[in-house]
């Protein structure tokens, strides 16, 4: 038992102190930043602490839009990859041999792609004068062009490209994992295709629904390339404000208590994803 422990632990070390580098020694170096007070013009107060970076987020009425805009995103994009994703996970699982190949390649092949190519590549179709609005335009549909950048629908459309990858391959993993004879079961009962699937594959796949979704909505709030790019500087979100304290502003505190709000409630989410995904399979 003991050398099992030994052996595992060193398995595990490396990965540990690359995610201890990378990942706890910033956020660890960032918390004491965080308390200290900025002054426009002076930067930070050489001794001074204060918790009214923390506290700006909840009673200042712009960063507060900013939060529940960023979280209502996360939101909107993760309930979006759930409805497209699903069906065609299930066509990659349960469909024809032949289309299994070519549908899991369209869905890996944008991960093959550069963000900021894939951010670029939107701006050449939603732009007022990109290609889905000239197509518009001459077909007669519509006489001006649309507005479908710098604002939600752009950096929505965008970061559901993006992530819809992640979601799709979780719940494949989850689809072929739920065994075949149940639902065999639930026919041989009586139940019909669509009854079978709300009542014994939808179910059975709840763990698969919850890691692409967790996965979907923590990558969507923490996103600064495609909001940055399809948002512009009228759509805000917490990481676009966070970069603009530290790059423009060079307010690090107010950055770093950001940041560290962001952190802890991606850090949250997940927690409370690993409490319901225990229980649901019954661990808990």
């Amino acid at each position: 038992m003991i050398m099992r422990r030994r052996t595992g632990l060193g398995l595990v070390s490396p990965l540990m102190l690359v995610l201890i580098a990378c990942f706890l020694a910033p956020v660890i170096l960032m918390l004491p930043t965080s308390f200290r007070e900025y002054l426009p013009g002076m930067g930070i107060t050489p001794g001074s602490w204060t918790i009214d970076n923390y506290a700006q987020i909840v009673t200042d009425d712009y960063y507060r839009e900013v939060v529940w805009r960023t979280f209502g995103l996360g939101l909107l994009v993760t309930a979006i990859a759930l409805v497209i994703g699903y069906p065609l996970a299930l066509m990659i699982a349960r469909g024809p041999a032949r289309w299994r190949v070519p549908l899991t390649l369209a869905v890996i092949f944008p991960m093959m792609l550069n963000l900021v190519v894939r951010s670029f590549g939107w701006i050449a179709l939603l732009a007022n004068r990109g290609l889905l609005n000239n197509l518009l335009i001459d077909l007669g549909l519509i006489d001006t062009p649309l507005k479908l950048m710098f604002n939600m629908t752009g950096v929505v459309i965008g970061l559901v490209h993006i992530y819809l990858p992640f979601m799709v391959l979780m719940l494949v993993a989850a689809i072929q994992a739920v065994p075949r004879d149940v639902e065999a079961a639930a026919a041989t009962l009586g139940a019909g295709r669509i009854r079978t699937f709300f009542m014994v594959t939808l179910p059975l796949t709840a763990s698969g629904i919850l890691a692409g979704s967790i996965l979907v909505f923590v990558l969507t709030i923490s996103a600064l390339v495609t909001p940055r790019m399809l948002g512009g500087a009228t759509y805000r979100v917490l990481a676009t404000v966070i970069y603009d304290e530290y790059m423009q502003l060079l307010n690090w505190p107010g950055g770093s208590a950001l940041a560290f709000a962001l952190t802890v409630t991606a850090l949250v989410v997940v927690w409370i994803s690993g409490r319901l995904a225990k229980r649901w399979g019954g661990l808990a």
